[in-house]
């Protein structure tokens, strides 16, 4: 039996008996999107008829360089040959682990624009501010990269990282992942001030193929917007798989306390390597202490994959680029129904557009640009918002085969002006 769940950033209002987050500009509160997933089985593991809530739970160490530094790329800082990571603690005193790991977890602040509607049925733009965390996982010549969830940075006009000093600067969305729930964000290195250069520092990871159930771990991140704050648990199962729209990962169960904010933190063992990111966690009165990470081990490649992509800001709209074709999603129901990748569905191929021309017709399965996943229509329009008119983008493409078979294809696609 399948029971429907909601995947959602928190309220915006605060919790009651505390101050409210928006009365600290530096943060913020956290708004509410919604993305409709389902997890198997759990209404009647549980005994409850009406559905639970999956909520966003927005969060990879080495010196910080200034600009002009000795690379083009950027890679991952991940535990040496000899197991150990650069700086261990030794022990697994809480307070230890947590003074090491403020320096590489920021806040994020996400400012949106919704459409909502209005008293008269009508609809408006509003302005939404969302706040989210995230982890130093590397740099390049120019820029500072963290890592942080997909949910956290979607629909964004301005984004905001905040150092553990409490200085704030400018970022940019640098590469998504939404089959993962994965985003990057660069911050130019030129903006941070040496001082708080010298208070940050890149993550290590660790090996998250190596936890063990039971095994001690602990998350960090901006809870409810109030700042950084610190909770512990044990790992309470590994490849847990939950069913909610477009994600597709094996996830790490904890019972260490994960709030809303805590979206894109880190998970920690008990030598204070990032062995998880934070991202949902079931919220219902009848359950307790069910919080879900994306093992780091999993997503490396993507993280480096996303980290290395060009940096780009979106365009205007009246001078983006479209691939000339109207789609609908394949949500995992219909995936499963009908035996079909999640993805966007080709519905029509306008006869002009770049779609047209790359040899895509009616009945391919979009799933994935520039190399990173994408499960519906709208996290294709968001990448594609980059691109401008005449600029080519490379598609995965799953092409019909017959007997239910799809053969995947990268195709380089020209985008035009939009097309009726």
């Amino acid at each position: 039996m399948n029971q429907e769940y909601e995947y959602y950033h928190p309220e915006q209002n605060p919790p009651q008996g505390g101050s409210s987050p928006s009365e600290n500009p530096k943060q913020p509160k956290k708004g509410k999107t919604s993305v409709v997933g389902k997890v198997a089985g759990l209404a009647v593991l549980f005994g409850v008829i009406g559905g639970l809530t999956f909520q966003g739970v927005n969060y990879i160490s080495g010196r910080i360089w200034g600009t002009g530094g000795s690379q083009d790329t950027a890679q991952v800082q991940t535990v040496q040959p000899s197991g150990k990571a650069d700086g261990e603690l030794q022990g697994s005193e809480i307070s230890q682990i947590a003074a090491n790991s403020m320096p590489f977890v920021v806040s994020i602040q996400n400012m949106s624009v919704q459409q909502v509607q209005d008293f008269f049925g009508g609809t408006r733009e509003q302005t939404q501010t969302s706040v989210g965390s995230g982890i130093i996982v590397g740099q390049n010549r120019s820029e500072l990269m963290i890592v942080t969830n997909n949910h956290v940075v979607e629909g964004c006009r301005t984004l905001t990282v905040t150092f553990n000093d409490e200085t704030s600067v400018d970022a940019t969305v640098k590469g998504t992942d939404s089959t993962k729930d994965l985003a990057v964000v660069a911050v130019p290195i030129r903006q941070i001030s040496k001082d708080t250069r010298n208070s940050i520092k890149v993550a290590v990871l660790g090996d998250s193929d190596q936890l063990k159930v039971g095994e001690e771990v602990i998350a960090i991140g901006n809870a409810l917007g109030y700042g950084q704050s610190v909770t512990n648990g044990i790992v309470s199962a590994k490849d847990r798989e939950i069913e909610m729209e477009g994600f597709d990962s094996k996830l790490i169960q904890t019972n260490a306390a994960i709030n809303p904010g805590n979206s894109g933190g880190a998970l920690l063992n008990n030598q204070g390597e990032v062995i998880g990111i934070n991202t949902v966690k079931v919220n219902n009165s009848a359950v307790e202490g069910m919080g879900y990470a994306i093992p780091i081990s999993d997503v490396t490649d993507v993280i480096t994959n996303l980290m290395n992509k060009e940096t780009r800001t979106q365009v205007p709209k009246s001078q983006r680029g479209y691939i000339g074709i109207e789609g609908t999603d394949v949500d995992a129901q219909s995936a499963e129904q009908f035996g079909m990748p999640e993805g966007v569905y080709v519905s029509r191929v306008m006869e002009k557009g770049g779609a047209a021309k790359a040899g895509i017709t009616k009945g391919c399965i979009i799933t994935g640009i520039e190399g990173s996943g994408i499960s519906n229509m709208e996290g294709l329009q968001e990448q594609l918002s980059y691109y401008r008119i005449g600029e080519t983008v490379k598609l995965t493409v799953q092409f019909p085969a017959g007997q239910g078979e799809y053969n995947e294809k990268e195709v380089e696609v020209t985008l035009t002006e939009q097309l009726s």
